[in-house]
């Protein structure tokens, strides 16, 4: 829905609440009116129900608001004597109109100054977890997310089994924009299988359909830094087909909300206006060859052919030595191998060992064209060879042709909600003649280090700024060997609480961390001695 149509469906929601309430209000000693007043009646009721001012906050956040809003029904029929477990469950099963039945049926009265404390310990257990669950949805939503690195794609910088904190406060804090879905979890509930949100994703027409009418329109909060070439960003993918994170489709889209689509993290080359080109698998911006921080180290495919059979743990061993980690384990008998991510400079090394034979590189020659962005045959790009592309900046203005019309329709479709069709050579916006386009919003270029193992922007093209939400800032914790299964991991202690980016080799701060806390605790158990004695 539009900010018009959820101000109309606020200000319902207000006067049912008003019908509903008004009386209860009057016996609480306050103004019938006050009842009717969209969020000053909330301020009202939090006093009448004596639960604190900001209270009012979390009844409009999302996802947030779901448990916070029956709380407040249960607490508004507490706060008229009926606070047995059948009034709470008729309260949150009626979805709060229970509170008709109190204002114009019982005779109910105001208790004041009643205690807050929950009579038995399972309801205080149960508030507890609420408000746990409550503040880690605030941090997980607005600040700071959890984040597994799932594939080898920046190998290196990030490795399979590293644990992030991501920063939502760099880029701006993304408002949810599903509106009824699970705390804290993204696009599926685990254990059930079960999608963790109500949207209708196979509808025909997604604008029509109901579940999909409650979504909110895209809010961002200001950030205190712009994405720049070369970061690190998480973000939404946003030609989402992946039903299965290795089987990309470019012609199907498995429509989500941009906040729950696939959530991927990528190296940011190129930023909005920026000119990108691929030669021989390294990025140009503008013409110069981009240059990598130097914890970052581009890797590429290459076949190995060894002086004799070796067995697989032989290939390790010498693999191993040389820090071409990824993929090991595909070793063979037959005399070769293949290396699926590795450094020149790794390679250069390997190439002096005395059981390799040859080693070939495995990249694509330039005109040798692919099933990758735009997905048209007139552009023979692979992902070796690609571009030059221009990278669409908001109020940037482009010429439209029947040449680039296919590199830059799905943003002007998809990412900015424009119809567009072509008619031999004239393309049409919402059934009008274009020329050209001025892009509302900037897009980027994301793409892995692990050049020939990594699904990025050479697959789907263009990354619009409403689909990051995230800037990777730390790492709390690394498991070697995480996918193959618990007996199997390690744990990598030179990545443990160390920072994504900066220069130089990593430190780690575990054990400056551990100090603090054995400070912090040692400064409480003294503080409270102290009050003791006194």
């Amino acid at each position: 829905m539009s900010w018009t149509q959820w101000f109309i469906f606020l200000l319902i929601i207000q006067i049912i609440h008003g019908l509903g309430t008004w009386k209860l209000y009057v016996k609480a000693g306050r103004k019938a009116w006050e009842a009717f007043v969209p969020v000053y009646n909330a301020v009202i009721l939090m006093k009448i129900i004596s639960r604190p001012w900001w209270w009012v906050i979390l009844l409009f956040l999302p996802i947030v608001n779901l448990i916070m809003i029956p709380a407040v029904w249960v607490e508004t029929a507490r706060s008229f004597g009926k606070d047995t477990k059948l009034d709470a469950l008729i309260a949150i099963v009626s979805l709060g109109f229970y509170n008709f039945y109190l204002n114009y049926v019982a005779d109910v009265h105001y208790i004041e100054d009643r205690t807050l404390k929950p009579k038995t310990s399972t309801g205080e257990w149960i508030t507890s977890i609420l408000f746990a669950i409550v503040a880690a949805t605030i941090v997980h939503t607005y600040f700071f997310q959890p984040f597994v690195i799932p594939s080898s794609s920046l190998e290196k910088s990030l490795l399979v089994g590293d644990f992030l904190i991501v920063s939502k406060l760099h880029y701006g804090p993304r408002a949810p924009m599903t509106t009824v879905g699970a705390p804290m979890v993204h696009d599926t509930i685990p254990v059930i299988k079960t999608k963790s949100y109500l949207y209708d994703d196979n509808f025909e027409d997604r604008n029509t359909s109901w579940q999909n009418k409650l979504q909110l329109p895209y809010l961002r909060l200001p950030g205190f830094e712009n994405i720049e070439r070369n970061d690190i960003v998480v973000f939404n993918q946003p030609a989402d087909t992946l039903l299965d994170m290795n089987k990309f489709n470019p012609d199907r889209n498995y429509y989500k909300p941009i906040d729950k689509k696939t959530n991927l993290v990528k190296r940011c080359v190129g930023v909005a206006g920026d000119t990108l080109e691929v030669r021989n698998g390294y990025v140009y911006i503008n013409g110069k060859q981009n240059k990598l921080p130097n914890r970052a180290k581009i890797q590429f495919s290459y076949e190995i052919i060894f002086n004799r059979n070796l067995q697989p743990a032989r290939i390790y061993e010498i693999l191993k030595k040389y820090d071409i980690t990824d993929g090991l384990g595909r070793g063979n008998t037959q005399g070769s191998y293949l290396i699926p991510a590795a450094t020149d400079e790794a390679v250069a090394q390997l190439k002096n060992h005395p059981e390799v034979a040859e080693i070939s590189e495995l990249r694509k020659v330039k005109g040798e064209g692919e099933n990758i962005f735009p997905q048209d045959p007139s552009y023979n790009w692979n992902i070796d060879f690609f571009g030059p592309l221009w990278i669409p900046k908001a109020g940037g203005t482009l010429e439209l042709s029947a040449d680039n019309i296919s590199v830059y329709k799905r943003a002007i479709e998809e990412y900015e909600g424009h119809k567009v069709v072509t008619r031999g050579n004239q393309i049409f916006i919402d059934d009008e003649l274009a020329t050209d386009y001025t892009f509302k919003q900037d897009y980027y270029w994301m793409m892995g280090d692990n050049r020939h193992n990594s699904i990025d922007s050479r697959f789907w093209g263009f990354v619009p700024f409403d689909h990051t939400f995230g800037k990777p800032v730390f790492i709390w914790m690394s498991i070697d060997g995480i996918n193959d299964g618990i007996k199997n991991w390690s744990i990598r202690w030179d990545r443990v609480f160390t920072t994504v980016s900066g220069n130089g080799k990593r430190t780690s701060y575990l054990i400056p961390f551990l100090i603090f806390l054995v400070a912090i605790y040692g400064f409480n158990k003294w503080r409270k001695r102290k009050k003791e004695k006194a």
